[in-house]
């Protein structure tokens, strides 16, 4: 069965998304908004709502992308755990999913509050485990420079591997709260973590219950060697950025043999590459969607949004000159910069051709026209093993949202891809995970002192 997630960006996923008359008023820390959002997608029984997060008010020395803002930018918004947390409430079935940056946070911390999401919300939390690309979070944690990549995903994988030893800190059924014998809890149920490693010294317990899920789901979204082989140790959601077919496939098949050489079920790990819809009642209904919002990009902003995904300023080349080689390696969004580089050389594309590709899809592929033609792409890409479900980016919120729920959801359902009802249980029952076991800790058992 097809897995499906959307992000929970109210402004849309379209660099002008926000601009177009279909689009909510206001968006900027509406809860109303959030909310809406929320029950929107667990309507269409989608597995999981994601928001990503930074660390900084970015593109603030680029007067135009500062001014113009992106999906990507976020100069205002919520801190993730808690606006999930609000959205728990408002919601039953749907997954909770967001970004949380090991470079800048510490186990301890970050364990016990996504051990608490997955409690408030009867085990629906994920956690995207990602490093930070982002230059400039640095400097608001102390940090003169960014922390060298090797150093970053080395500290992620340890850091990963705490949070999992503080979630089995207790037995199931260790709070036994007898008030016959006056017993709370039973300390043969409980493990101290006793973690002493490179980057992190960690004693524990973790002060949260067994989570109802044993670990929230765990999520990855690196492309570059380092993130790839983090994921395969870890994560049972994998994003992916292609912007072919045969580019998925190929991320798909080395992202699976990477699980199994980690000793891993593949059938346990969901690859979902992004895609961003176009659709309506008719192929010329998303056209005009799509031209619509084509003419909202200015541009000198469509040229600072594809810098962006470059890594490289732009603005100095001939926009219907082609793009500069984009092979060096540079720090963050790989990804995007090598799909670009490759999609550009074999079509030889200018930049104003190229930002007009990448920026109606945020940088992921886009699959445009009828619902049927959408649908076609989705079930080919899904038949293929290029994937295993889709983040799909909606353009235009609410409009593309309900599109999606009304018209896509039903089509899917028609065609047995994708489910009529959410499955009883927990996140892990929705996207077909199993729940981890305990690990026991041989060094972690719990010591009394008693007194002299």
């Amino acid at each position: 069965m097809m897995n499906l997630m959307t992000g929970v960006f109210p402004i849309g996923a379209h660099l002008a998304g926000w601009r177009h008359p279909d689009s909510w008023p206001l968006t900027n820390m509406r809860l109303d908004v959030f909310i809406e959002m929320a029950k929107l997608a667990e309507r269409g029984k989608f597995d999981m709502l994601f928001l990503a997060d930074g660390n900084a008010v970015r593109a603030m020395d680029d007067p135009i992308m500062f001014v113009a803002n992106t999906n990507t930018d976020r100069p205002s918004t919520y801190d993730p755990l808690m606006i999930l947390a609000v959205l728990a409430q408002h919601t039953t079935h749907i997954g909770l999913f967001c970004t949380a940056v090991t470079t800048f946070d510490q186990p301890y911390l970050l364990a016990r509050r996504f051990g608490s999401l997955d409690h408030l919300s009867n085990g629906r939390a994920c956690w995207n485990v990602v490093t930070g690309n982002y230059e400039g979070d640095a400097l608001n944690f102390g940090h003169a420079e960014h922390v060298p990549k090797d150093e970053r995903y080395e500290r992620a994988d340890e850091f990963v591997t705490i949070c999992k030893g503080l979630w089995d800190s207790w037995a199931e059924d260790a709070f036994i709260e007898d008030k016959a014998s006056g017993r709370f809890l039973d300390p043969a149920k409980v493990q101290r973590l006793n973690h002493v490693g490179k980057h992190y010294s960690v004693q524990g317990p973790l002060n949260v219950a067994r989570l109802p899920q044993g670990y929230p789901v765990l999520a990855s979204a690196g492309q570059s060697e380092a993130g790839r082989e983090l994921a395969a140790r870890h994560a049972e959601v994998i994003f992916s950025v292609a912007l072919t077919k045969a580019e998925a496939q190929a991320f798909y098949q080395d992202q699976k043999a990477r699980v199994v050489r980690h000793g891993r079920n593949p059938d346990h790990v969901r690859i979902m590459p992004g895609i961003s819809v176009y659709t309506g009642t008719s192929e010329a209904e998303a056209d005009e969607l799509y031209a619509e919002l084509q003419e909202l990009i200015p541009s000198n902003v469509g040229v600072a949004s594809l810098s962006k995904f470059c890594r490289m300023d732009l603005s100095g080349f001939p926009i219907d000159g082609p793009l500069p080689d984009l092979s060096e390696e540079v720090v963050g969004m790989m990804s995007y910069r090598k799909s670009i580089d490759q999609i550009a050389k074999q079509q030889n594309l200018t930049i104003r051709q190229m930002y007009k590709l990448i920026v109606p899809s945020a940088g992921h592929v886009t699959f445009k026209g009828s619902v049927d033609q959408v649908v076609d792409q989705m079930e080919d890409w899904y038949r293929s093993k290029a994937a295993d479900g889709f983040n799909v980016s909606m353009p235009v919120l609410p409009r593309s949202l309900n599109t999606f729920v009304d018209l896509v959801i039903p089509e899917l359902q028609r065609r047995g891809l994708f489910r009529t009802e959410y499955p009883q249980g927990n996140l892990r029952h929705i996207l077909g995970l199993p729940t981890p076991e305990r690990q026991i800790n041989p060094n972690g058992a719990w010591q009394f002192h008693k007194p002299a």
